[in-house]
């Protein structure tokens, strides 16, 4: 990933073509994708190796343009909403850290998150 002033600078000469920030449902997917590529971690954002839990993916599409703050909040509100209906009631950042979450869980979290999201227009 290129840092944003090295991106901006080649946009201004017709190097680079910025990507277009992306709706709830999209940036989820774009996050399940991201920490099938990286690796998935618990506890740290971003692990010396490179792996990323879910947050983690999160900064990283929200750094690079993938997504903006308002769109990332209604992902984090989807992600919630799938959570709770399996009756996990705590922050998505804390139920990715948890001993006995596996990735599989992610997957299925992020990829429901992703469906309702769409299912609401998002």
């Amino acid at each position: 990933m290129l840092p944003a002033g090295l991106r901006r600078a080649m946009e201004a000469i017709g190097w680079w073509q910025n990507p277009l920030p992306q709706p709830p449902s999209i940036h989820l997917a774009q996050t399940l994708e991201t920490l099938r590529t990286y690796g998935w971690c618990k506890s740290l954002d971003v692990s010396p190796t490179g792996r990323m839990c879910i947050r983690g993916a999160q900064t990283l599409l929200q750094r690079h343009g993938h997504v903006t703050e308002t769109a990332r909040a209604r992902a984090v509100h989807y992600l919630q909403l799938s959570l709770t209906e399996h009756g996990i009631n705590q922050p998505f950042y804390a139920w990715n850290d948890l001993p006995n979450t596996p990735f599989t869980d992610v997957e299925k979290r992020l990829t429901r998150a992703a469906y309702l999201a769409r299912q609401n227009g998002d």
